[in-house]
């Protein structure tokens, strides 16, 4: 349940309902607005406890969450979430943000010459696979942490933030320590256990939608994070798999405006495995960001033709740097911006 605390609420008043919250085995969600302070009480049988809290001074209102995920849901928090990632990043307001660099890290000079390209370009943050989940078994897997060394090592040097994926619970805490942004892939989007270990530390995650995952379901992946702690979330649309095969997927701009009324959480798309052929990538980019897209997700490779996974979809650096300039023209025409 919801409890709404008056407008100019005393700290001590807060803490005496936290605290109350805590003895009674609850775990308390604080979400604090500019006039009004929102404290969800999440867990079986918590309305029983409604009249306690109505009884209490600085309690205005109380209310139940009707939808499945609690803390994802607007009910609990009517403005935006905006995530800070770094000094200069922060996904969720006015600008939107774009992620870029190769599929998977491949060597270090590849990496720094794509890390380069993008950021000339005007992407702010790093992307770049060190453990990839891959169809095939005899596919690249990843180079692991030497991967995530490179990309710490390059984000620092172009002062970019970075973003890698863990695929396993006991991954979590060493993309944590390299990286800004956790990314769990579409493969992990109901590896419970991955999730809850991403809600115990505090870098922000990137959630992608699983290739068969409804938004209702995504959204309650995303609650095992938030219900962790870690309020630093961001839903990726993806591509899922529908019956049309000229496409790799099928990118659910549907999914957008529906996420936007249903969360609070930022939106992220990732066109490069949405459609999955370069020449789409970009078309794809621009309705996305007038979808209302918080931030992009896109694979940039120097030689394609040569990347371990995902070349088909990577676009060339000619490619990004014009794109990133149409992109920045979408922006201003819904009233946002990019460069």
């Amino acid at each position: 349940m919801i409890i709404t605390l008056k407008k100019g609420a005393k700290k001590k008043e807060i803490d005496l309902v936290i605290d109350k919250i805590k003895k009674l085995g609850y775990k308390p969600h604080v979400s604090k607005g500019k006039d009004m302070t929102i404290i969800g009480m999440i867990g079986e049988y918590a309305e029983k406890y409604s009249d306690i809290f109505a009884a209490m001074e600085a309690v205005e209102n109380i209310s139940e969450i009707q939808k499945p995920y609690k803390l994802a849901s607007r009910e609990f928090q009517k403005n935006d979430t905006v995530i800070k990632v770094s000094r200069n990043v922060e996904i969720g307001g006015k600008k939107i943000h774009v992620m870029a660099g190769p599929c998977a890290i491949e060597t270090k000079e590849i990496l720094f010459k794509t890390a380069k390209i993008v950021k000339d370009a005007g992407a702010d943050i790093l992307r770049g696979g060190a453990f990839k989940p891959r169809s095939s078994p005899y596919a690249f897997q990843g180079l692991g942490e030497k991967g995530l060394k490179y990309i710490e090592e390059i984000g620092e040097k172009l002062h970019m933030p970075t973003i890698s994926e863990a695929m396993s619970a006991e991954q979590v805490g060493l993309v944590s320590k390299y990286c800004d942004i956790v990314q769990i892939g579409a493969r992990n989007i109901q590896n419970y256990d991955l999730l809850k270990e991403a809600g115990k530390q505090q870098k922000p995650v990137l959630l992608k939608r699983g290739m068969a995952t409804t938004i209702k379901e995504l959204l309650l992946s995303a609650e095992y994070i938030l219900s962790q702690g870690n309020y630093n979330v961001m839903i990726c649309e993806r591509g899922i798999r529908t019956f049309e095969d000229s496409t790799r997927f099928t990118l659910d701009l549907n999914a957008v405006p529906v996420l936007k009324k249903l969360t609070h959480l930022p939106v992220v798309l990732d066109p490069s495995h949405g459609i999955g052929i370069r020449e789409h990538v970009g078309t794809m980019a621009k309705a996305c960001i007038a979808a209302g897209a918080d931030a992009l997700i896109l694979e940039v490779h120097p030689k394609p033709e040569e990347a371990f996974s995902d070349g088909p979809q990577s676009l060339l650096p000619d490619q990004f740097t014009k794109l990133m300039k149409e992109l920045d023209l979408v922006a201003k025409a819904v009233g946002r911006e990019l460069l």
